[in-house]
C-alpha cells in the first residue's frame, strides 16, 4: 500500500531523468525512480515530444516516485502537460489517468498516474508510432 505522503508518477518523455523538465519540475522533490513499462501506445509528435495511448503495446519509461511532494506538484505537472481537469476532456492535450505500472520483466509493480493523449488527437498532429515505445530524442523545451 502507498503511504498517503507518496506520489507515484510515469513518465515516458520530457519528464524522464536526464531532460530540463524533469530537472526543474520533478528533482527537487523526486525520492526515487526506475525503470519501468507501462501498456500503451508510444508516439513522436512534430511538435518534438512524445504521447502515450491507450492501445495495445508496451511503452517504456521511468516509475518517479516522490516522497512528501508539495500539495501543488500535480497542478505543475498538468499545466505543463496540457491537461486541464475543469475543462472538457477535448480541450486538453493530454489526460492524467491511474495505470498499472511493470518493471521491465512486466510484473506488476503500483498504480501511478500517467498522461494519456487519445488515439484521435494524435492521429489529429500526425504522430509517428514508436513500435519499439521508446521516446529518447533531443528537445529543447523548456519547463
Amino acid at each position: 500500500m502507498t503511504p498517503p505522503d507518496t506520489l507515484h508518477l510515469f513518465v515516458y518523455g520530457t519528464l524522464k531523468t536526464g531532460y530540463d523538465p524533469h530537472t526543474k519540475l520533478c528533482q527537487p522533490w523526486l525520492h526515487s525512480h526506475q525503470s519501468a513499462l507501462a501498456q500503451g501506445r508510444l508516439y513522436h509528435l512534430p511538435m518534438g515530444y512524445p504521447a502515450m495511448t491507450a492501445e495495445e503495446g508496451w511503452v517504456h519509461g521511468e516509475l518517479l516516485i516522490f516522497r512528501n511532494p508539495p500539495d501543488t506538484l500535480l497542478d505543475r505537472l498538468d499545466n505543463f502537460e496540457g491537461y486541464y481537469p475543469q475543462l472538457p476532456p477535448d480541450r486538453s492535450a493530454y489526460q492524467r489517468q491511474r495505470i498499472l505500472v511493470y518493471d521491465l520483466d512486466r510484473t506488476p509493480l503500483t498504480t501511478a498516474w500517467g498522461y494519456i493523449m487519445s488515439v484521435a488527437m494524435v492521429q489529429q498532429v500526425r504522430g509517428e508510432w514508436l513500435p519499439e515505445g521508446i521516446w529518447n530524442r533531443q528537445t529543447d523545451l523548456r519547463a
